[in-house]
């Protein structure tokens, strides 16, 4: 079991040993899908994707198609759901966006976006974004607890902050002069 885990481990080094060494573009695609209801029976779903190139040259004609959608349950809102870009530098990232709206009740998985570009020296190369996990369109949803983060705070730090403040007190009554001491004082005169 430790033989295949460290076989597979010097694998993944030399892999990116290997990739990091030549000179190519190595596209990294990141898929984010949002979900908000404007009104009731209808879910907006706004969906991002992040282009990020890892590699060590620059990658051109790079176009993003997001065909994932069907046009019978999602309305593309705003935005496209492909992206043509120029070229895509080493080291840079690039963003799209675009919304859907829906009023089909359901789960939906969807695909990963297809992300094709052109290396100069090669013929056209293709990566694939991140998969998205399956959307529960239009369920019933239990409310949001809108002052958890509020109760996990006070749960963690509270003990803390009384004790904190309890010496705070204590230091101000010890260290503040007494307003009757000062009348007393002078009284004495």
């Amino acid at each position: 079991m430790a033989r295949s885990l460290a076989l597979v481990a010097l694998l993944l080094l030399g892999l990116a040993a290997a990739a990091s060494a030549s000179d190519a573009p190595f596209v990294v695609a990141h898929k984010k899908v949002s979900l908000s209801r404007p009104k009731p029976g209808v879910e907006r779903v706004a969906v991002s994707l992040d282009l990020y190139n890892q590699g060590s040259a620059t990658a051109y004609d790079v176009t993003i198609n997001d065909d994932s959608w069907p046009a019978d349950a999602f309305e593309l809102i705003t935005g496209e759901k492909s992206k043509t870009l120029e070229r895509l530098d080493p080291g840079s990232t690039v963003s799209h966006t675009f919304v859907l709206e829906t009023k089909t009740q359901g789960r939906f998985q969807g695909s990963p976006a297809v992300i094709k570009y052109r290396v100069p020296t090669k013929t056209a190369l293709q990566a694939y974004s991140t998969p998205i996990f399956p959307l529960d369109i239009l369920a019933e949803r239990p409310p949001e607890k809108k002052f958890e983060w509020a109760k996990r705070l006070v749960v963690k730090y509270g003990s803390l902050v009384s004790v904190v403040s309890f010496v705070g007190v204590f230091i101000y009554l010890v260290a503040s002069p007494s307003k009757s001491g000062s009348k007393a004082s002078k009284k004495r005169r």
